[in-house]
């Protein structure tokens, strides 16, 4: 089915590339150059997919030296330049003094240099990637080329006959091969012995059979101990164990064995890719029951990841080994009838077969899917029966999987699509949707095992209750909340790269995986935005750093709240200023901080400054004139952090004070949230802002004839005998007036503060109504008088 290549460039192409590494930019981009030549002349007779993808991988390798080529001589230019500038220009008045002028000519030509060999790098660059951009279109019309290429139909009795006809020969072909694989291994036996296949052959068998069964045991007893994290990390965690040892001891087995015999050269030139396509099958077939184990759980359904019952979980078992045996065999059988150079209708034959096993398995695992739903809903109806409706109770509802529902569409649309393909010839297509059904349900499942265990390792990690929470929680002094935080991102980011792995598995069968690697290799060099280039390692140090930065801001705060600021004498109000200040000044410095690692420098902040104002002078004029209003109340301290102060009809204690709002808490203990422009541009009565003191003034009047040298006596007592009251400054008593036969009185005291007026004049109060009814003291207020006038009198009876 597919053509043979020429590869005799490819180690030449290696070669070079090896030794690109340590040589000059210069040299790197002319055997980036020459690589590229040798891909082009190659192209010509190059018709096995095979053969395009490594040119293809042999020019985005070319590629990428030209880009690591120019990224050196890049920062060299920049230098030159700096260099040139600092000669200033050549004026014409002037003559230059020859030293100055024969150094200008010497950087001027080296700059020249430099820039037609930066010119040169990204124009091979260029060309290597449209050049694996033609290979991959290629590729791919070819692959749908053989997709849609219709080679005989099962059912077709024309087909068999042929197969008939050709399988002598064929059978030929194979006994050639398998005598060349004996007369290899019997050539190097008897040159080196038996003891280096014979060691890889234990090894293999003590990697497969007791370390594999020995680690599975450890992981199982570590999950059940009770060293093993809380929750559900040692259900996933176990899982991800016996994914790891089922795929890797299996295919390293398979390399051991391999290895030994190339040690000895008993595996012939022919035999190498069957070889290597023999490590590739069992890493593949063991992954996918490795995978089926770890997630089915068939003897133990509290473990079990997936919500299925055990007769499922048992037969889904059993279905997803003989996939796998089914993988390794095709695998391997096609690939040994490439090698032998097998019929072309023979491996039709084999392909038919392979594409309607793979529909039988597909087949039996919609039916044990199928049997899973009918037992679930059945349940649920028992369930429904059962509840007693009079006593209120709801009755289970069925339950519901996702999953399951995309399995079993996607199943029965592949063996809708096989079959048909099947039978109309189209045997290629449905070998491929049938084996890419396999992958990608596996690729899938891998990618839900993987997705939860990162999950509950981000959330173990950072739990506060944690080791590692814990101790990072003691050291930074970072909130619990905050902790959480973290692990969420950290589950997030590891999703994506976990999604963005599956794609690519998935997409490796469809013929794009070196289209990908391209798609990498541009997102490595940067993404041009707005005139800046982004590459993803300058984001990855510019988070870094801004997280440094604001890690730094906090501990500088903290230090100046709790050491440094108590010890400068200065009061509350004052130390909060500088405190939230110093922090916002941080914050400042953190972020350009950043952007300086983005290569974003100040001009372009200025720029960009200035295409905002109008957007900020219009749609963020409430915003930033709050801010401005905040600094100004940081700044001046007209109010500060303990003062009282009244705002309209709302008075209370200033409790913080930001840089867009303030808060004080008034007398019912709720808070007030004021914005910072209201306490600037409005009129704000500040209790506390001259002098602490409060002041304490009654009224009162008396009748005339009171004795009222003896009551301010009275009145100073009182005053003297309550502690809150300061005697400096003294109380005063003073006759407000007199008039209407009342005298008017008026006193003043003072407190320690004037939120202590309220309470102190009220306990003054209480003492003058009983010290004046003690003393026999009239307090009176003033009398209303209401003149009542009478109407006009009657007139006599005998007038009128």
């Amino acid at each position: 089915m597919l053509a043979g290549g020429s590869l005799s460039p490819l180690p030449v192409l290696a070669a070079d590339a090896g030794a690109g590494e340590s040589a000059t930019p210069q040299l790197r981009i002319g055997g980036a150059e020459r690589a590229l030549q040798a891909v082009r002349r190659s192209l010509s007779d190059a018709g096995a997919p095979e053969t395009l993808k490594m040119l293809s991988e042999q020019a985005l390798q070319a590629k990428r030296d030209a880009d690591a080529a120019v990224a050196v001589l890049a920062p060299q230019l920049q230098q030159l330049d700096a260099r040139m500038a600092q000669l200033g220009p050549v004026e014409d008045s002037t003559p230059e003094e020859r030293g100055i002028a024969r150094q200008r000519a010497a950087l001027e030509q080296q700059r020249s240099h430099l820039d037609a060999d930066i010119k040169r790098g990204r124009l091979v660059a260029e060309d290597a990637r449209q050049l694996s951009e033609s290979i991959e279109k290629t590729r791919a019309q070819q692959f749908g080329e053989q997709l849609g290429r219709k080679v005989g139909s099962p059912l077709s009795p024309a087909l068999w006959r042929r197969f008939g006809n050709q399988l002598p020969g064929d059978l030929a072909r194979i006994q050639g091969f398998r005598q060349q694989a004996a007369s290899g291994l019997h050539s190097a036996v008897a040159a080196h012995g038996w003891s280096s296949p014979l060691l890889g052959a234990g090894l293999a068998l003590l990697m497969v059979f007791p370390l594999r069964l020995w680690l599975r045991r450890l992981g199982w007893r570590y999950a059940a101990s009770e060293r093993a994290p809380a929750g559900r990390l040692r259900r996933s965690g176990l899982a991800v164990w016996l994914l790891l040892v089922g795929t890797a001891l299996p295919g390293l087995a398979a390399l051991v064995m391999t290895g030994s015999l190339e040690a000895i050269s008993a595996i012939p030139p022919r035999l190498q890719s069957v070889a290597r396509t023999f490590v590739w099958a069992t890493f593949v077939s063991a992954f996918i029951a490795a995978l089926a184990t770890s997630l089915l759980q068939p003897r133990r359904a509290s473990w079990r990841l997936l919500a299925i019952d055990d007769p499922a979980a048992q037969r889904l078992r059993r279905l997803a080994w003989s996939a796998a045996g089914l993988t390794w065999v095709t695998v391997l059988v096609r690939e040994i009838n490439r090698a032998a150079r097998t019929s072309q209708v023979s491996t039709v034959a084999l392909d038919g077969l392979v594409a309607l096993t793979y529909v039988l398995l597909i087949m039996a695992t919609l039916v044990t899917l199928t049997r899973l739903h009918r037992r679930r809903a059945a349940a649920a109806a028992r369930a429904e029966r059962q509840a007693d409706p009079a006593a209120g109770a709801k009755p289970p509802r069925a339950a519901r999987s996702g999953w399951l529902v995309l399995a079993r569409l996607g199943g029965h649309l592949t063996v809708l699509a096989a079959l048909v393909a099947a039978v109309l010839g189209y045997l290629n297509f449905a070998l491929f949707v049938a084996q890419q059904m396999v992958w990608m349900t596996m690729v899938v499942l891998a990618v839900l095992l993987l997705t939860r265990f990162c999950d509950d390792l981000s959330l173990w990690l950072f739990a506060p209750g944690s080791a590692f929470g814990r101790t990072l929680r003691l050291s930074t002094g970072v909130a619990p909340a905050r902790l959480e935080q973290a692990g969420v991102l950290l589950s997030a980011v590891l999703r994506v790269g976990l999604v963005v792995l599956g794609i690519a598995a998935v997409t490796r069968g469809f013929g794009s995986a070196s289209a990908l690697a391209g798609w990498a290799d541009t997102l490595g060099n940067g993404l041009k935005v707005g005139g800046q280039l982004l590459r993803p390692s300058a984001l990855f140090w510019a988070a870094v750093v801004l997280m440094l930065g604001l890690a730094l801001v906090k501990v500088v705060q903290q230090w100046l709240v709790d050491t440094w600021l108590p010890k400068t004498g200065l009061d509350v109000g004052s130390r909060n200023s500088i405190s939230t200040v110093a922090r916002y000044l941080g914050i400042v410095l953190s972020v350009l901080w950043a952007l300086a690692t983005l290569g974003i420098g100040f001009e372009k902040l200025a720029l960009l400054a200035s295409a905002l104002s109008v957007g900020i002078g219009f749609g963020l004029q409430a915003i930033t004139q709050n801010f401005v209003s905040g600094l100004i109340l940081l700044a001046e301290r007209p109010v500060k952090i303990g003062d009282w102060v009244k705002i309209g009809d709302q008075e209370g204690d200033i409790r913080r004070i930001s840089v867009r709002s303030t808060e004080i808490q008034v007398g019912d203990k709720s808070t007030l949230i004021v914005p910072n422009s209201e306490l600037i541009t409005k009129t704000i009565r500040n209790m506390t802002m001259a002098d602490a003191l409060g002041r304490i003034q009654i009224q009162f009047s008396v009748p005339l004839s009171t004795d009222v040298g003896r009551l301010r006596q009275l009145l100073l007592e009182i005053f003297a005998g309550n502690d809150k009251v300061l005697a400096e400054p003294a109380p005063l008593v003073f006759i407000d007036s007199i008039s209407g036969g009342l005298v008017a009185m008026n006193c003043f005291a003072y407190v320690p503060s004037a939120r202590a007026v309220y309470g102190t004049r009220s306990e003054l109060l209480f003492a003058l109504l009983q010290q004046a009814a003690a003393n026999g003291i009239a307090l009176v207020t003033p009398t209303d008088i209401n003149v009542l006038r009478d109407g006009p009198a009657p007139p006599p009876r005998g007038e009128g």
